[in-house]
């Protein structure tokens, strides 16, 4: 009998405490197996740098090495997938926006209060990323700079040739994404020219950091992108990004289409949930819709994908090739849903040529 290989992982983090709470959460699970800790980065190398690991968890603000520069070294010259350890402050969350973009898979948030018995609560939480973690695709990156826009270079704009204005105004791209979103997303936004079409989005991702996530973009793409409010108009050049811990649905106003923001219960594990959205964009726009479905762990997404593809939406996935985790798009196309599965950069100009009214799968 074969007895599958379990996930090693290192734990870096200045917090002797910390660092006994994840080790301790970690070997709960039997499929996982903490090989080893450190207080900082430069301790870490000497250990790892010889070792099978296959996934870290990364502290931000550590001595002697920040998190973030040892990220990028670590990044170009022996990747491996990392959770970062991020802390709920606005500085906390822009950080991790950065090592988001310097390759991290996902991150988990420590609890602002009673830091062993709040982390020790987000037990599965840490465990099942933990995991997603290991079986993430990563690459080597070249240099970057920890400081600038240079972490993230705009994309070549993609050619809309489509709808006139006004047709546009009734055409909206709605995207879903989870782990290895945020990257994703970036590649998605930043190919868009400025008269995009509206553009509504779910990526899994707590509160504040979807306003920092936001205000990130916003620096990097012509299109305007924004943390959405209830009410917000849906319309052409702005991408609304569904606030965390809420959920968003779009709805007809008139002749308009606007967000509803709200605090209801998770769906399927998650709040803001990318099925609330897709179900309602099945009910608001019907044909007059595009569902995007980017890289992410789990299924949340494809109900509502295929409500969208029987309304008359067009549908589009991201292929297994540049997902850092395959699970929501296969999930999505699992239901007969998608009509194209697509690499990553080829899905800003299929969105437009879609949101156009070219021929569709009906």
């Amino acid at each position: 009998m074969t007895v599958a290989r379990r996930t090693r992982v290192f734990i870096i983090d200045d917090s002797a405490l910390m660092r006994q709470v994840l080790s301790s959460i970690l070997s709960t699970d039997p499929a996982v197996q903490v090989v080893g800790t450190a207080p900082d980065p430069i301790s870490a190398w000497r250990k790892i740098k010889d070792m099978e690991v296959d996934v870290l968890t990364l502290d931000v603000e550590m001595p002697r090495m920040d998190g973030l520069t040892f990220l990028d070294k670590l990044m170009q010259n022996r990747p491996m997938p990392v959770v970062m350890v991020s802390s709920l402050t606005e500085r906390g969350c822009n950080t991790t926006i950065r090592a988001l973009e310097l390759g991290a898979v996902d991150f988990v948030t420590k609890p602002k209060l009673d830091l062993a018995a709040g982390t020790s609560a987000l037990g599965d939480e840490i465990i099942l990323k933990v995991k997603a973690a290991a079986r993430a695709r990563v690459s080597r990156r070249a240099h970057t700079s920890s400081g600038g826009a240079s972490l993230a270079p705009r994309a070549a704009e993609v050619q809309w040739k489509g709808a006139s204005f006004a047709e546009a105004t009734h055409r909206v791209v709605c995207v879903g994404a989870s782990t290895g979103g945020t990257e994703a997303l970036r590649v998605l936004l930043t190919a868009l020219p400025a008269d995009a079409p509206g553009i509504v989005i779910v990526q899994h991702m707590p509160e504040k950091f979807t306003k920092s996530f936001a205000d990130r973009l916003n620096e990097l793409c012509r299109i305007q992108v924004r943390e959405a409010q209830d009410g917000d108009r849906v319309m052409p050049g702005l991408a609304l990004i569904a606030p965390g811990s809420k959920h968003m649905r779009i709805r007809r106003s008139g002749a308009e289409y606007r967000v509803e923001v709200v605090v209801e219960d998770p769906v399927n594990r998650h709040r803001p949930s990318v099925d609330v959205l897709f179900e309602s964009a099945a009910r608001a726009l019907g044909p007059n819709a595009v569902a995007v479905m980017l890289t992410g762990m789990g299924n949340d997404g494809a109900r509502g994908m295929k409500l969208m593809h029987d309304a008359g939406a067009r549908t589009i996935a991201q292929d297994e090739a540049t997902c850092v985790v395959f699970g929501m798009p296969r999930e999505a196309i699992a239901t007969g849903a998608v009509e194209q599965i697509l690499p990553l950069e080829a899905i800003a100009q299929a969105s437009l040529n879609a949101a156009s009214g070219a021929p569709s799968h009906r």
